[in-house]
């Protein structure tokens, strides 16, 4: 059976993706081009009605959303890919603080810092929103980067749906622009650059993020 992942390259579905790849389930990918705003479309909004990518078909044909919750779901029904600490070690419910730290703290701003003008009315008002959503999304990603191992992984004890995640929104421009995350998140660098190796991800960094 086969998972129908529907998103862009370089958007949040190079996490669910990533997970889909390194537990080594069948899917397929429906490029929703954000560019051509075509998550606004009736039929995609049909799939999910906030009109956001990532959504994912599950192979008994059920819809769901959200990347956190989606990256979740697919390690917990694949225990065997170790995609999560062993539920009984401490860096389990570390997992599950830093992934919803993420997805809380970090992926709503970034939302901000590329639409502003979804938020204000005018150009002047969205410039600075524009700038304060930078600064709290490198803010959070600075906490992310402070709680993190000394490598190779987010946890000493092996790699996780965290690495993938940090990995993720360090790519994403307000992280890349000016060098700033090789000067302020160098462990979670680090990180992106090991799992990039992996053999079964390899290709899907590659796909979304060829720019690095």
């Amino acid at each position: 059976m086969t998972y129908i992942l529907y998103g862009d390259k370089g958007s949040g579905a190079f996490a669910v993706e990533a997970v889909l790849a390194e537990a080594g389930l069948d899917y397929a990918f429906s490029e929703i081009s954000l560019e051509k705003e075509e998550q606004r479309t009736e039929e995609f909004r049909a799939l999910n009605p906030s009109g956001k990518v990532p959504a994912l078909k599950l192979p008994s044909g059920e819809i769901v959303t959200e990347t956190a919750a989606l990256m979740l779901l697919i390690a917990t029904r694949h225990p065997e890919a170790n995609l999560l600490p062993p539920v009984e070690s401490p860096d389990y419910a570390q997992a599950l603080r830093w992934l919803a730290f993420m997805a809380s703290e970090v992926y709503p701003p970034v939302e901000i810092a590329d639409y502003p003008e979804r938020f204000v009315p005018d150009h002047k008002g969205a410039a600075v929103l524009k700038l304060a959503a930078k600064r709290r999304i490198r803010e959070r990603m600075e906490a992310v980067e402070a709680a993190a191992s000394e490598g190779p992984w987010f946890f000493a004890s092996g790699f996780s749906l965290v690495d993938i995640y940090a990995t993720m929104f360090s790519r994403w421009r307000e992280c890349r622009a000016e060098g700033w995350r090789e000067a302020h998140i160098p462990k979670i660098c680090a990180i992106a650059a090991a799992l990039k190796e992996r053999p079964r991800l390899t290709a899907v960094f590659q796909k979304h993020f060829w720019m690095g």
